[in-house]
Parts: structure tokens; sequence; C-alpha cells
């Protein structure tokens, strides 16, 4: 049975080389890539779509367009941070990034008034991202409710946004969607008008455009390069995609904002972290160290090493040793989980210091935008 893709519902990717087949879409050219992040070479970013357009911009210095929204939904987990560090990668490749406050789409989706989303999105969004390394003057920040000062940007956006709606029927909304519910279709809308409008005349015109998603974002990349043949006039060059694999919350299933014990929030605690690795980290050893010392454990299932490998062990070799002790017995699960707390504590103290900082930065970039 062919797997179907919601962007509004959970999504679970079991075969991802059969979801690129079925789906059209490329493997990721991750060898191509210069001083890539450990979680873009070690496969967490899969696949792709026309994404040659914009490594040729990256080879030849040529300009691009690097497009991402974040939904301010709730806390900022290490499930964000692989997106924020692709956006900072592109930044540093020569991107010019546009980041988007999908505040319409989340005020559509979820029960909370646009203020109380513009306080999550400054407070857990955009502070982290800095931390992180995020030049937020090299940024177009902006919100989907309020979408530039300058007025004649401002009107080509929101006038893109009715021109797109014409150029999708209502049984085409429904094939993709699976309903015409009318606050789908207006953030719809406008998240096509958001991956197309840095190519308008008011924004420097035609360039190849990436958007970095879940493969559970599909429909909207193709919806949006569909649109985009159709808007001749504008010359729109259809947008690029790149596509990563959902990371696992710490019990295995979905990372989820409303589930504090799914994953590491980049507030917590060298504490919480411990407790949380501990008791909810879903393991790959077996149920006895005798019987785990003689089997040996399974890294590809263990979450305590999927966080070593994706992201906080950047050492190859060492990160190879811990999944072969690990196989062999040679390591059991309690000593991975504290290698694993270890490493990530050791990153949140850190980057908690560059919280403080960057906190200082937004309200500055926010009172003078």
């Amino acid at each position: 049975m062919e797997d179907q893709i919601d962007p509004w519902k959970n999504f679970d990717v079991k075969d991802y080389d059969g979801i690129c087949k079925q789906f059209g879409i490329e493997k990721f050219p991750y060898r191509e890539m210069k001083d890539s992040p450990t979680f873009m070479r070690r496969g967490l970013v899969f696949g792709s779509r026309d994404f040659s357009r914009v490594l040729s911009c990256i080879k030849k210095k040529e300009k691009f367009v690097m497009l991402t929204g974040l939904m301010p939904s709730g806390k900022f987990h290490i499930g964000h941070k692989m997106v924020a560090d692709q956006i900072i990668y592109y930044q540093n490749m020569g991107a010019d990034i546009y980041l988007l406050v999908a505040d319409i789409e989340a005020y559509n989706m979820r029960d909370k008034s646009l203020e109380e989303l513009r306080k999550i999105a400054v407070e857990e969004y955009l502070v982290n991202y800095i931390a992180l390394g995020l030049n937020l003057k090299k940024c177009d920040l902006y919100f989907q409710s309020s979408r530039s000062e300058d007025a004649k940007k401002s009107n080509a956006y929101y006038r893109l946004i009715g021109l797109v709606a014409r150029k999708v029927t209502a049984n085409e909304f429904k094939a993709i969607y699976g309903d015409l519910h009318p606050g789908k279709m207006i953030s719809s809308f406008t998240e096509v008008a958001d991956i197309l409008h840095p190519q308008l005349a008011e924004f420097g015109g035609p360039k190849p455009v990436l958007v970095p998603v879940g493969i559970d974002q599909d429909p909207h990349i193709k919806l949006t390069r569909d649109v985009a043949s159709r808007m001749k006039e504008f010359n729109f060059v259809p947008p690029s995609s790149t596509y990563h694999k959902f990371m696992k919350g710490l019990s295995g299933g979905k990372m989820s904002s409303s589930d504090p014990y799914s994953y590491i929030a980049l507030t917590d605690t060298p504490e919480e972290v411990k407790h949380k690795i501990f008791k909810y980290a879903f393991s790959g050893g077996q149920d006895s160290v005798e019987k785990h010392r003689k089997l040996g454990g399974n890294p590809d299932v263990d979450i305590a090493f999927q966080l070593l490998y994706y992201m906080f062990e950047p050492d190859d070799k060492k990160v190879e040793k811990i999944r072969e002790d690990y196989k062999s017995g040679d390591l059991l699960t309690g000593e991975v989980k504290q290698i694993a707390v270890d490493k990530i504590s050791a990153f949140l103290k850190e980057h908690q210091k560059k919280r403080e900082l960057a906190r200082k930065q937004v309200e500055k970039f926010l009172s003078s935008s």
C-alpha cells in the first residue's frame, strides 16, 4: 500500500528509499556539499527536488535564496535545531535567507492569539537561531501577518497570495489536502506565495529558491512548483527543495512540541537531560546485562545512539567505535545513554550562555526593524 502524505497530520516513514521512488524524489548529493554539517553527511537530509540549480549557484557563487518557515508552536527542541543548522549552513554558502514566521498558518491550526504566537516565535525560535550562529542582519525576517514596512514590497506579497488562489482548482486542492477547509486553503495559498515571492520584481526578480522541509511538506512543494509553472507572466524559477528525515522522539515515536518528554529542549538543564534520556529514551539493548553482553544492542533503533550519530558526536571514528561496541555488547545501554547525556549537556551549557547574548540582539533587531 502506498504512503499518503498529509502535511497536517502525523506521518511516519519506515522506508525512505521507497518513498523517494514513489514520489520521484532524488537522492541528496551530500558528497558534493562543502563543509556539510554532521547530520547532512550522515543521511538525515536524504532527498531533494531540482537541487542541481542550487548546487550550481553555490559552486559558481551566484545569487540564490534559502527560504524556511518557523511554526511558533512551543518549545524549541533538538528537532528544530537541525532545521536551524541548515539555515546557518546555507547562509554561510552564500544564500540570501528569507525567514518567515508562519503566524497566520499557526493561528488557523492552533488555539493561540497572534500576540501569543509572536512571543513564542521571538523568545523560543529567534533567540535560539542567533545563539546557534544565524546572522539576523543578513536575513529577511517577516511575519505572515505583517510582511514588510516597505509598502511596495508588502503590497506585492499580499497581491501574490490572491493571484495564487486563481491558479489552484477546488478539485486539485481537495486531491492534495483532503478537504476544502477555509483555514487550510488560506494557509496553503499563503505558503505558496511565501516560497515564490522572493522572485517578484520588488524582491530582485527570478532566481533559484531552496526550501528545506520534512517529507510531510512535499504536497506544498509540488503544488508550489505547479503554480510557478502556471504563472508564466512572472517567469518564476520552480523552487528547489531538500527533505530531511523526522528526528525520532525520545520514546521512538514522533518528536512533538506538545509532549515535553519526547524531546530535549535547548533550555533543559543537565539534570533534565539526564532524567529524560535515562527514563524515556528508547533503548536498542537487551533486557538483561547478561543477554546484552552475549547478543549486543541495536544502534539503529537506540535513541541515545541516534542523537550521537546525527548531532552530538561529529568524530566519525568515535561514533563508529560506539556503534560497534554497542553491537558487540561491550557497551551497555546505560553507558551509551551516559555518553549522550555528557555530550548534550556540554553543548547546552555553551548554547545557553549564547542565548543570553542572543536575546539582546533580537530585542535590538526587532526594535530597529
